[in-house]
This record gives structure tokens, C-alpha cells and sequence, in this order.
């Protein structure tokens, strides 16, 4: 009798991980208790983890698939949105398919599925903030191009990379693509009326989590639209920019510490 198979399905998002099973799990869970915080206490894992995972696929997904309040004895409530629901009903029918294959490979050994396109591998990446865009536009110079990423409907990313990256990626306008931001890089103020920085990249959000460690302080801003941005910054910045949750904050970055990915 051939050994069981077992296959695991993870859906990537310009190559970066989407959702596997611990994530999907996660949706599950807060769709049936209503919360990020009884979620990550009944499947075990830390608040921070499930809150990461939910924050990840709403930033990669085209549209919003968990909605969030921040807040309360019981760290708020979050809802599954129409959209979450699919993507749970998507995901559990590719993965009973790939179970399947997976049954039939045992079985019958690897000549003859196509079914095997359904594999593949998720890349990682260090970086917090992951967005799936769309170039909305691309403005080219001798040496450098700059690239401007939709984000969301009100929020836009400009990159700069040089022409060669540029004709190696295929960037065009209406190409889908994932901007990566390492949150050390994203540095934050108050915003004042006049208020000028050298970076077309400020986006403007309220403070959602703040999370203090010995030195620093991740401060995770709520862009709208099921968007967040996370920014490392030191406690006692966090703490001379009055950063609670609730404040306002702009974000702000380099437009060459915007790494572009494409399929």
C-alpha cells in the first residue's frame, strides 16, 4: 500500500504568501467569534500572529476581506466581510481538489495529473508592509523611472527604480504588481497645517495598535479601506508624538526603499 500524500495549498499573491491553513483557520475563527483576540486564544496562537495574518491578507487582497474596531476590555470586534467568506469557500474547495491529486498520486505515482499546477511554493519576505497594487503610472527619465503604485482607491506608492528593472519587471501601466516597505524604513510625525517632506510618499493614518518593546515601538496605522502600514520607530519618539492608538499620524519613506515585485 503507497504511503499517504499529504498536500498542503497555499495561495500566493505576487509571489508573496496569501493564505494557508493556519490563516484560513484564523478567518474561520474570527467569523465565528467575532474576534481577533477569541480567535488567537481558541486556535492557540498569540494575538500578535493572528492579527499579522488578517493584516497581511488585507493588504494583498484586491478588496477588504475582514473588518476591524479597535478598542474595548476584549481588544474589539472584527467581522468577515462577503469577500472573506469567498476567499474561506475558494480555499477549502481548491484544498479538498488538491487533497484529491494528492490521493491519486499515492496511488497511481506522477504520470498523467495536470491537476498538479495547483502546487506551488510561497516565497517570504522580511519586509511588514506587502501591498498588492496596480501601476497606475510610469514616468521614465535617462536613467531612473519613477512608479507610481495604486494601492487603494485613495492611496497611492511612488517607486524608484532605474530603467533596466524597469524593462526586466515589464512594468507597464494596469500591471498588477506587490510593493514591499521594510516598516524600519517608515518613519512617522504629526501632521501640521504647511506640513512639507521631500518624499511624495505620506500617507496619512490613525494609530490602530502600538505595540512598546525595551527600545522601540511598532506603531501600526489604519489607512482605510481594510489598509494598514506598520512603522518601528523609537519609544521615546513614539512617546514625544503622543502615538496612542486613536492619534493621527503621517507616514512617510523613500520612494527608493519601495521594492517592487511582479509574478
Amino acid at each position: 500500500m503507497a504511503d499517504k500524500i499529504d498536500a498542503m495549498l497555499a495561495l500566493r499573491s505576487g509571489g508573496r504568501l496569501l493564505v494557508g491553513r493556519d490563516r484560513i483557520a484564523i478567518l474561520e475563527a474570527v467569523a465565528q467569534h467575532g474576534s481577533i483576540t477569541e480567535a488567537a486564544r481558541v486556535l492557540g496562537f498569540s494575538y500578535k500572529t493572528a492579527w499579522d495574518a488578517v493584516s497581511s491578507i488585507n493588504n494583498l487582497m484586491p478588496r477588504q476581506v475582514l473588518v476591524t474596531k479597535a478598542g474595548g476590555r476584549r481588544g474589539g470586534g472584527a467581522v468577515l466581510t462577503e469577500e472573506g467568506h469567498r476567499l474561506i469557500a475558494a480555499f477549502r474547495r481548491l484544498e479538498d481538489k488538491l487533497s484529491r491529486i494528492s490521493t491519486l498520486i499515492s496511488e497511481e505515482g506522477l504520470d498523467g495529473p495536470t491537476d498538479l499546477l495547483f502546487w506551488s511554493v510561497a516565497m517570504k519576505t522580511s519586509a511588514r508592509n506587502v501591498f498588492h497594487c496596480t501601476v497606475a503610472e510610469v514616468r521614465r527619465a535617462p536613467v531612473n523611472v519613477e512608479v507610481v503604485l495604486k494601492v487603494s482607491p485613495v492611496h497611492s506608492i511612488v517607486a524608484v527604480i532605474t530603467n533596466e528593472s524597469a524593462d526586466d519587471l515589464g512594468i507597464a501601466v494596469g500591471r498588477e504588481a506587490v510593493a514591499l516597505v521594510k516598516a524600519s524604513f517608515v518613519m512617522l510625525v504629526r501632521p501640521t497645517p504647511g506640513l512639507t517632506l521631500s518624499t511624495p510618499n505620506c500617507i496619512e493614518g490613525t494609530v490602530l495598535e502600538r505595540i512598546d518593546g525595551g527600545v522601540n515601538s511598532e506603531i501600526v496605522l489604519d489607512l482605510g479601506g481594510g489598509k494598514t502600514l506598520t512603522s518601528i520607530v523609537t519609544r521615546d519618539g513614539a512617546d514625544d508624538l503622543e502615538l496612542k492608538v486613536g492619534a493621527t499620524a503621517c507616514a512617510f519613506f523613500n520612494t527608493s526603499q519601495v521594492i517592487i515585485a511582479v509574478d
